[in-house]
């Protein structure tokens, strides 16, 4: 199946790319979400009517995002949980409650820009969690699990 991407995917293209994907993925993620329109000639040419308005588009979230980026970095995040005498949390720290914690600093996040690949935190200790803003903007925050 062959798209025209109508933002910046991750490790697929850029905007305006005419790019073949797998039926299903084109299908049930790229077009719903608004990343993609199938390469028929009619949305061929309303892309290339749209192109400067998408780009605009792109630039604007860019921009914001690097804005955020400044403040995210700065962010240091103290989260007192439950644990054991070993330091073992009861439950764990997911990213819901780095957003909580995040919000209560001043600093909005989406619970989707926090990113753990390793899973929640079960113990307490010091934490670097990766945090995704925007396509190609990425910085970490220090996150401090503290027993009580």
């Amino acid at each position: 199946m062959e798209v025209i991407l109508l933002e910046r995917v991750e490790n697929l293209g850029d905007l305006g790319d005419k790019v073949k994907v797998r039926p299903g993925y084109g299908r049930n993620f790229l077009v719903p979400q608004g990343k993609a329109k199938p390469a028929t000639p009619e949305n061929i040419k309303y892309f290339e009517e749209r192109r400067a308005e998408l780009e605009r588009a792109a630039a604007e979230a860019l921009a914001a995002a690097q804005a955020r980026l400044d403040q995210v970095s700065a962010l240091s995040l103290t989260i007192a949980a439950k644990s054991g005498d070993e330091g073992k949390l009861f439950g764990s720290v997911g990213p819901a409650d780095i957003v909580e914690a995040a919000q209560e600093a001043g600093v909005e996040l989406a619970k989707h820009e926090v990113r753990m690949p390793e899973g929640p935190i079960r113990a307490t200790g010091e934490y670097d969690v990766h945090v995704h803003l925007y396509t190609d903007v990425d910085t970490t925050v220090r996150v401090v699990v503290a027993g009580t």
